[in-house]
């Protein structure tokens, strides 16, 4: 996975970093911890600059969530709990999986939606609730947008940083991007695998 991340930003550029973190955001489970560091990498060899790297993963990101927003406005709460009950099992999200994105919502108010665009596991799924109590479109997608730029900026500064040094680290490098990798396809099928479907 990690030749294939590094392969399709050298072949893509800027479109794959971006298509990379739009399919993130749609569907596990390509996670941006693997993504954007690998493109912060390819950025330090300066086969793009660093700027242009978080700019893509920004806006990947960010149409992601618009995505999920749009979502949660038009289904509206009941529904979309009806449909994850029944059809949530290749998405990996549960009622109680909107329940919870719901609670921390309101919890935390509009800062939900730059903190949870930090959070594995909330990164996806603020977005819903944002849409459920019809947050003005563009109030989200102001937050959504700083919040994704904290983390996918964090992420590929720390890439172009680490590839400044590969020379040092680079028996590690592999190791590292295949156990993401591996870790998320393991939680991705286990949460599959554990899903049950509920009819009522």
């Amino acid at each position: 996975m990690t030749d294939f991340v590094i392969a399709t930003v050298e072949r893509a550029g800027a479109m794959g970093i971006f298509l990379l973190m739009l399919i993130e955001n749609l569907f596990p489970p390509i996670p941006s911890e693997l993504v954007m560091p690998l493109a912060g990498f390819v950025a330090s060899r300066g086969d793009l600059g660093i700027v242009a790297v978080i700019v893509a993963g920004v806006a990947g990101s960010v149409l992601g969530t618009l995505f999920w927003y749009a979502v949660g406005r038009w289904l509206g709460e009941t529904r979309l709990k009806e449909f994850a009950a029944r059809h949530g099992r290749w998405l990996t999200f549960s009622p109680e999986d909107i329940d919870r994105a719901n609670a921390w919502f309101i919890r935390h108010g509009a800062a939900a939606l730059i903190l949870g665009r930090l959070v594995p596991g909330v990164r996806t799924l603020i977005s819903v609730p944002a849409g459920i109590f019809r947050v003005p479109p563009l109030w989200f997608l102001l937050l959504s947008t700083i919040g994704s730029a904290v983390w996918t900026g964090a992420l590929a500064y720390a890439g172009f940083v680490f590839g400044a040094n590969y020379g040092k680290v680079s028996g590690v490098v592999e190791p590292i991007g295949t156990g993401i990798f591996i870790v998320a396809i393991a939680i991705y099928l286990f949460r599959v695998a554990t899903f049950k479907a509920q009819t009522h």
